[in-house]
């Protein structure tokens, strides 16, 4: 997905400076670059491989390596499910089916809106809070399918407010 805007091109920029358009940087300019789009965008990783003279054919190999980053937009809050065993075994599987629910996506999908990205992911690190949910990086144990309805409800809530 290709997207061409001026304001983009300043902003990656700016990103490069602050690495000193220095190609050792690589990575960490990928993640700033996810971080001020939620998205690696094709124009702006262009951009970068220009701007540090280095083969767009690396940039986009780091860029699809990694699995924290991502070339389609991500939601504003990020809901990681945990599903390896010892949240699988106590029910980290109806948690995510009612966040499926709740979110009409996919684990790997964004909502249309924009405001949340599902993913199930392998392990959490968390397994005596078992089932574990992460929202933006917040670690959330014991998480039954009410509690992830009710942290969702608590977010959209939260949105609702800031936009008033």
């Amino acid at each position: 997905m290709t997207q061409n805007c001026t304001d983009c091109t300043v902003r990656a920029d700016a990103i490069v400076d602050k690495w000193n358009r220095d190609p050792d940087y690589l990575i960490e300019i990928l993640q700033d670059i996810q971080e001020a789009y939620r998205h690696l965008p094709e124009d702006v990783m262009r951009k970068v491989a220009d701007s540090l003279k280095v083969p767009l054919g690396r940039v986009f190999h780091i860029a699809t390596f990694f699995k924290a980053f991502s070339l389609e937009p991500r939601g504003r809050h990020e809901i990681q499910v945990c599903v390896g065993t010892a949240c699988h075994v106590r029910g980290a599987a109806r948690v995510l089916d009612v966040l499926v629910l709740d979110l009409g996506v996919e684990p790997g999908e964004t909502t249309d809106d924009g405001a949340f990205t599902l993913e199930g992911v392998r392990c959490l690190g968390c397994c005596s809070l078992a089932p574990v949910v992460s929202i933006d990086g917040e670690i959330h144990g014991g998480v039954t399918p009410d509690k992830a309805l009710k942290l969702v409800a608590t977010i959209r809530k939260e949105d609702a407010n800031a936009e008033d």
